[in-house]
Formats: structure tokens, C-alpha cells, sequence
């Protein structure tokens, strides 16, 4: 009996501390999906924490142009999801990576995150980004990617896009996103929506870093032969 009692014990204690994990804890919830927080969930509610932007292959690093491609891969990530479909995209495609950030990083605090990101969305407010692609006449394919934050695009994607330093008309966009568990069509349809004069392919969404669907979804849409 005292043995079992033991076990017992062990198996409580289990539970309960796979219920408290970091992962479990940056999970989107429906209706709720906010800003990435330190990871990279891309979702202002589940904000995903994010990875050490001085890591040579992190997708998070800035990256500049390389005055070859014609393919952009744009993207804002907070963590690393939405980073890690961009670095994939790349890779199968042989575009440029960009990451779009802003001038005042958001809060590393994943409440305070989402409660930045909320307040920015509710208020329409253009956080002000921290560069610009250089060359953009060159690309005439572009991928812009980013998390679900509170059902819909992160702020920083609204600047990107609205730009006065880009024209978009006649350039070719298409729209990806990670996200936890709703919000998926609404963002892609937002990167869409705020590129009126271009030509749109079918987006793509993926739960969390899962790359399996990256490389179908390019082939159906033609990037990929």
C-alpha cells in the first residue's frame, strides 16, 4: 500500500507541473489571439517568447537584401514562428528575407505585450518601423508574413504595408501567418485588404513553426514547379 501510494503521488506531481509549462502557457486561445511575446507564437493574446535576435541562424535577424532575388519574403515575428515559415519560404524559393521591426520593441513581458498590441489595434495606431527594404522596384513577388494578434494583423504590418516608401501596385503579394487557434483567414485577408493595386495569390496559415504544408502550398500556387 505504501508503495502505491508513492506512485501516486509521483503521478500528481506530473500532472501538475506539465499543467504549469512555459509552452502551455504561451498557447493562442480562440478569440483571443494577440502579439508574439518573447517567443513567437505571433499572437498578441499567446504572445510566443522570443528567440536571441544575435543567433546567427535565427530567422529573426534582420536580414538585408541581397540585390539578386526578385522574390521578398517580408515578416514581423516576435518570437520565432512566424520567422521560422519566412526562413523555409526562402529557402525553397531562393528570396530575401526582411524582417520588419519597430522602432520601440514591444514589452518582453508577455501581459504587457499583449496589452500594447490590444491598445495599438483598438486605436489604429502605425507603430513606427525601424528601416526599409532597399530596392523594393526589384521584387516583383512578395510574401508578407506575420502572427495572429487578437484575430487580426499585428500594427507593425499595417505600417509595412501602408508605407509611403513602397508602392505595391502591380507587384504580386501573398499573405502568410502562424496562429494558436482562430484568426487565420482574418489576417490573411488584412494583408490582402491593404494591398488593394495587387495581384494576390492564395495565402497560407500554419499552427505555430510546423513547415510540413510550406513546400505543397508553393507548388500550388505556382512559385514552386
Amino acid at each position: 500500500m505504501k508503495k502505491y501510494f508513492i506512485y501516486l503521488m509521483m503521478a500528481f506531481a506530473l500532472v501538475s507541473f506539465n499543467a504549469c509549462s512555459d509552452d502551455d502557457s504561451m498557447q493562442e486561445e480562440p478569440e483571443t489571439e494577440q502579439p508574439e511575446t518573447p517567443d513567437d507564437s505571433d499572437d498578441p493574446d499567446n504572445p510566443d517568447e522570443p528567440e536571441n535576435p544575435d543567433t546567427p541562424d535565427d530567422p529573426n535577424t534582420p536580414d538585408e537584401p541581397s540585390g539578386e532575388s526578385n522574390i521578398l519574403i517580408a515578416y514581423f515575428t516576435r518570437t520565432n514562428n512566424t520567422g521560422t515559415i519566412a526562413a523555409r519560404i526562402a529557402e525553397l524559393t531562393g528570396g530575401t528575407l526582411y524582417r520588419i521591426e519597430t522602432v520601440v520593441p514591444y514589452p518582453d513581458d508577455y501581459t504587457e505585450c499583449t496589452e500594447v498590441a490590444r491598445e495599438e489595434l483598438e486605436n489604429g495606431t502605425r507603430p513606427e518601423l525601424s528601416g526599409t527594404v532597399e530596392n523594393m522596384e526589384q521584387y516583383d513577388i512578395v510574401f508578407v508574413g506575420c502572427p495572429v494578434w487578437w484575430g487580426d494583423a499585428p500594427m507593425p504590418i499595417w505600417s509595412f504595408l501602408e508605407s509611403d516608401a513602397y508602392d505595391f501596385t502591380g507587384k504580386t503579394v501573398i499573405p502568410f501567418c502562424t496562429y494558436a487557434s482562430t484568426g487565420r483567414d482574418a489576417t490573411l485577408q488584412r494583408i490582402i485588404d491593404l494591398t488593394p493595386d495587387s495581384e494576390h495569390l492564395e495565402g497560407f496559415g500554419t499552427s505555430g513553426r510546423n513547415t510540413d504544408g510550406v513546400e505543397p502550398w508553393l507548388r500550388e500556387i505556382g512559385i514552386l514547379e
